[in-house]
């Protein structure tokens, strides 16, 4: 027997996933109407939409910009989708204003992921942690694992796709983005991005 959700039930959780109605309606009667498993189903369903999305052409879009309260800090990004319609959708371009205000209250940001971060600088940063006074006396196996971590927390940090969302710190940037992918059917980039701090590079 197919569980009843009620009309309201379905409203909440396309309110909190932004995912549509009746792919809410199944994710509620799939988990007997709790909303985390919902919540988690959709989030599945998204990554798999994404997944397959990934390697499409995504060509148009929008250049989007951000000035900080006080005007000492600004970022511009290029993102990227599929079609100019999806690029006028408000979805598409709140997205857009997100990431741009992720950048900017961001300040080691400097990759769109961690894939991007040069082999010589991560080298470079096993390097820097395996030299480290605490260290000294672990045995190799700890020492090993404390170095990747610290090494991971590290790339994690200067990569934009890893910042969990700072409206909401439950997912990721790049959550974020599969998000937007499902619930706008079609594949999206950050093509690239610039951050600009007042006196930056004055001597």
């Amino acid at each position: 027997m197919i569980l009843q959700i009620s009309a309201k039930h379905v409203k909440e959780l396309r309110d909190k996933t932004g995912a549509g109605m009746m792919d809410c309606k199944k994710a509620l009667q799939e988990s007997q109407g709790d909303t985390d498993k919902a919540i988690e189903v959709l989030r599945k369903k998204g990554i798999a939409i994404a997944n397959k999305k990934s390697n499409r052409l995504a060509v148009q879009g929008i250049i989007e910009s951000y000035i900080h309260l006080g005007a000492k800090i600004g970022v511009m990004i290029e993102l990227n989708c599929e079609t100019d319609f999806v690029a006028r959708r408000p979805e598409f371009q709140a997205l857009a204003k997100n990431i741009t205000m992720q950048i900017a209250a961001s300040p080691n940001i400097c990759y769109i992921e961690k894939e991007d971060i040069p082999k010589d600088f991560i080298d470079n940063e096993y390097k820097i942690e395996s030299k480290k006074d605490d260290l000294l006396n672990k045995p190799d196996s700890i020492k090993r694992s404390i170095i990747q971590g610290r090494v991971e927390k590290r790339l994690s940090e200067l990569s934009l796709f890893s910042q969990p969302f700072i409206k909401e710190p439950d997912i990721t940037i790049k959550d974020l983005i599969e998000k937007h992918i499902a619930l706008l059917g079609e594949n999206i980039k950050v093509r690239r991005f610039i951050r600009f701090v007042l006196g930056d590079f004055i001597l």
